[in-house]
């Protein structure tokens, strides 16, 4: 599940606080790297089993309405469409999931509040309605269903945020990112999806952990000679004057864009560009992508990276 933009992300959020505390123990770093990326993996399951928590909050709802009928002698029909739908019976029965849940059995449990208020929001929603109404209902439109639940009412949730928020400072900058994937995991199964079938692991494959590892500690022991660029292309300022998150981002930058040669240098630059809009200035990403231009094409031409002109981006005027 973790790619290269949340590892980006995470080197950046771990750069700045080791600078802004001014530590200086890179196995520390590393340390504190590793547990935040696997932090999350930890929402991505806590998002797959938030779904089935708001299915058991219905399947109650479910029982005491049914039991109201009966108790008062109603000639009502309490349907049982939503809980009996087959996409999240599937994923209710998923080992992974269910091994994940008895690990982390309270977290839920203790927002169960806030799950019953989703649940009934939901209700309220036409696209549930209309799902409840139609005469019946295909594999697909019940794994469709469940896809518009998670869009509409999780991908942006203040309240949900708030939970996450508490339990992790950095989670509500990462959630957009899960989002995909746990998208992307209702999209993986199929009516013939079994209690076995896996989730999405935490890495797709070594090399991106190795990527993590290598760019963070480039990234940190490299830092003289990094900064050694950033300062001869920081026109009219004193680098010192250049704002830390800005530094920070260039710096990482640089250190991925001379250590990974398989990367193209325009990827690497739209890359923190992109960071630079999100945790920086308005003005950080022109400034950025400048400086990153310029410190390419001169290292290209002083033979000291291996790269094709072509693979840059145009250059534009620095604008800080």
């Amino acid at each position: 599940m973790v790619n290269r933009e949340l590892i980006r992300q995470k080197i950046l959020q771990i750069v700045y606080s080791y600078y802004q505390h001014g530590v200086d123990n890179v196995d520390e770093a590393e340390r504190r790297l590793l547990e935040s990326l696997s932090k999350s993996y930890d929402m991505y399951n806590l998002l797959l089993l938030l779904l089935v928590e708001i299915n058991r909050m219905a399947v109650r709802y479910y029982q005491m309405r049914q039991s109201r009928v009966q108790r008062l002698g109603l000639y009502e029909e309490v349907s049982s469409r939503f809980i009996d739908n087959r996409f999240i019976l599937q994923l209710e029965s998923n080992r992974q999931l269910m091994e994940f849940r008895e690990e982390q059995n309270r977290f839920w449990a203790d927002q169960e509040e806030f799950v019953r208020s989703l649940y009934l929001q939901i209700e309220e929603t036409e696209f549930y309605k209309e799902y409840m109404n139609a005469k019946s209902t295909t594999y697909d439109e019940d794994r469709a269903l469940w896809r518009q639940i998670y869009r509409q009412m999780i991908c942006n949730n203040d309240d949900l945020d708030a939970i996450f928020e508490e339990q992790n400072i950095y989670w509500n900058d990462d959630k957009a990112i899960v989002d995909t994937f746990v998208l992307k995991s209702i999209n993986r199964f199929t009516p013939e999806s079994t209690a076995t079938m896996p989730l999405l692991p935490e890495y797709k494959n070594d090399s991106d952990r190795e990527f993590a590892v290598r760019l963070l500690r480039r990234t940190l022991s490299n830092a003289e000679y990094l900064h050694s660029l950033i300062a001869g292309n920081t026109r009219r300022w004193d680098v010192n004057r250049v704002a830390l998150m800005d530094r920070v981002i260039l710096q990482i930058a640089l250190a991925e864009i001379t250590s990974f040669p398989g990367i193209p240098v325009s990827v690497s630059i739209n890359e923190y560009v992109e960071l630079a809009k999100t945790y920086s200035t308005p003005k950080s990403s022109k400034y950025v992508n400048a400086t990153l231009d310029n410190i390419t094409h001169q290292l290209i031409e002083q033979k000291k990276l291996v790269k094709s002109p072509e693979a840059l981006p145009k250059q534009e005027d620095d604008e800080q």
